[in-house]
């Protein structure tokens, strides 16, 4: 049986390139770049020269990125780092569906005595801009962290229009996003649409980079204090030894990332013609941001009726590999905080799916999806005791799903 791997938003396979990259780094070049003899400075350089790739993909200035474990880590710095630099300022603004990175975060704040308000987002996953401004507290507000894009459900923030309101409102407000579902598959640039973010957040194996190498982008005279202490690596910012043969890869992903920015356009038309055909073939399910801007590789669906669980096991045992949320909240059985957030009808907040392509997906890998997920639908809905076979509909006595938001 071939896998099919249409959960790109959890993590992407290594790139060739990116192994071929990192692999002296692991034999022969194994140096600690902080040492001082020949042979460590040889990695010294090729390690700034990755930094420089990484940097590019995203606008920066190369000194002003600094390599991390995660973009968990990366997003934990930026928040705690930004909070704890101006003590007096107690507000954060957020938006109710962040990732667990920052959601938890957070929450640890609220713990602390921080205030932060959560912005809410319509049906279709947008921000509520009015309810967004009304947020801010000039000379209270802390840090704005918004997300570029939903890991869950691909919607697009305006992070542009978003972060220059922050500036417009107060100057001295720091805006935060964390870019890890945006950065490569969609163009972000620090020094053109994005010069009023402050601090923005990703990683590598997003992107076709091993797991385990992040990044945080620190727009210069941002104040932020360091979050690991212990060394002087990353500029005195960011302590403990680089993990280069990582670092190394990283460096190769991003350039292949430029490379191929265009190639997302081949992307979104398989992920259209997913979305398209599957609509024509399974009745009552919705397709969650579908009418927002979304990452041209995600769609996230949900069907009435029916246990997200069971599609997944099923997809599974067709080897189809897709994920029902984030990566990191797969294990709750707590519908998602997302589509919580977007008021998805309660009949289908547990039946979500979502199918995340990539450049490396192919038309064959689609059809696959096509043919199978509808049956596994219809089987599923068989043994539901709250759907009418016959009519191929929820029974008569059942309240209409999309009046049922509760």
């Amino acid at each position: 049986m071939r896998l099919v791997y249409l959960d790109n938003n959890a993590t992407t396979a290594v790139a060739p390139e990116a192994v071929a990259a990192m692999r002296p780094f692991l034999e022969d070049l194994y140096f600690n770049p902080s040492s001082m003899y020949g042979p460590a400075n040889r990695v010294a350089r090729a390690m700034a020269e990755a930094r420089r790739d990484v940097a590019a993909l995203v606008g920066a200035e190369p000194d002003r990125l600094f390599f991390t474990g995660c973009a968990t880590e990366s997003n934990n710095w930026a928040i705690f780092g930004a909070l704890r630099a101006r003590p007096e300022r107690r507000h954060v603004v957020t938006s109710a569906v962040e990732h667990p990175a920052v959601r938890e975060v957070c929450r640890a704040l609220v713990r602390e005595g921080v205030e932060v308000t959560e912005v809410p987002v319509d049906r279709e996953g947008r921000l509520d801009l009015t309810a967004y401004v009304r947020a801010l507290r000039p000379g209270q507000t802390a840090l704005v962290t918004i997300m570029h894009a939903n890991n869950e459900t691909g919607v697009i923030f305006p992070i542009e229009g978003l972060s220059r309101i922050a500036k417009e409102t107060d100057p001295g407000m720091l805006f935060h996003t964390d870019a890890t579902q945006s950065v490569g598959k969609i163009p972000v640039d620090l020094a053109g649409g994005f010069r009023n973010v402050d601090l923005l957040s990703f990683s590598g194996h997003k992107l076709h980079a091993p797991k385990g190498v992040g990044a945080l982008y620190i727009r210069r005279g941002a104040p932020v204090r360091p979050f690991l202490l212990g060394g002087h690596q990353e500029q005195g910012q960011r302590a403990g030894t680089e993990n280069v043969p990582y670092i190394m890869a990283f460096g190769a992903a991003a350039q292949l990332a430029r490379r191929h920015l265009a190639d997302e356009e081949a992307v979104r038309a398989r992920r259209d013609r997913l979305q398209r055909e599957l609509a024509a073939r399974i009745p009552m399910m919705e397709i969650n941001g579908g009418g927002a801007p979304r990452l041209p590789n995600t769609l996230n669906l949900a069907v009435h009726f029916v246990e997200g669980e069971a599609m997944l096991f099923q997809l599974d045992a067709h080897g189809i590999c897709a994920s029902s949320g984030s990566a990191c909240t797969s294990g709750s059985l707590e519908p998602s905080h997302v589509l919580t957030a977007m008021n998805v009808p309660f009949t289908a907040r547990h039946g979500s799916i979502r199918f995340s392509l990539s450049r490396y997906t192919t038309e064959e890998e689609v059809d696959g999806v096509i043919e199978v997920f509808p049956r596994i639908v219809e089987a599923l809905r068989r043994i539901c005791p709250y759907w009418d076979v016959a009519r191929n509909a929820p029974r008569a006595d059942i309240a209409s799903p999309r009046e049922a938001t509760a």
